[in-house]
């Protein structure tokens, strides 16, 4: 195969990891430019060791950069979200102990549910002990 073909089946990789954000199908866009530059200097081969150089060059670099630049990147890493748990909120309703009420934190409404053993007063300050999903566990 000419050595532009690997060109172009190279950047149509390359377009499809920029689209898919994955850092999968970059490796293989290694794979093609390798080949065609290899194609470009002058190498001649058949057809069949062409799609063998490219496919091992692809997953060498696929299983030998791939973790460096994951670690380098820090793309393995789970960000961390804003933990709002040991913050005061606000009671908006009168809540009974173990119903479901409103609390403001954060100037948001949410749902809260009220984990203590006494019940929440309008206005009165309480603790978020927990988050789960849209509710708030509180306590006064």
């Amino acid at each position: 195969m000419a050595w532009w073909i690997w060109v172009l089946a190279g950047f149509f990789l390359l377009s499809l990891e920029f689209a898919a954000t994955t850092l999968h199908v970059g490796f293989f866009a290694v794979g093609a430019f390798f080949v065609a530059i290899l194609v470009g200097l002058g190498w001649d081969a058949p057809l069949w060791q062409e799609l063998l150089v490219f496919t091992v060059s692809s997953l060498v670099a696929f299983f030998v950069l791939r973790p460096v630049l994951m670690r380098k990147l820090k793309l393995n890493d789970s960000p961390v979200v804003d933990s709002m748990i040991g913050e005061q909120a606000v009671a908006v309703d009168d809540i009974a102990a173990g119903a479901r009420g409103q609390a403001e934190l954060r100037g948001s409404r949410w749902t809260a549910l009220n984990v203590g053993d006494t019940p929440l007063t309008k206005g009165q300050r309480c603790a978020v002990e927990r988050i789960d999903g849209l509710q708030l566990h509180v306590r006064g």
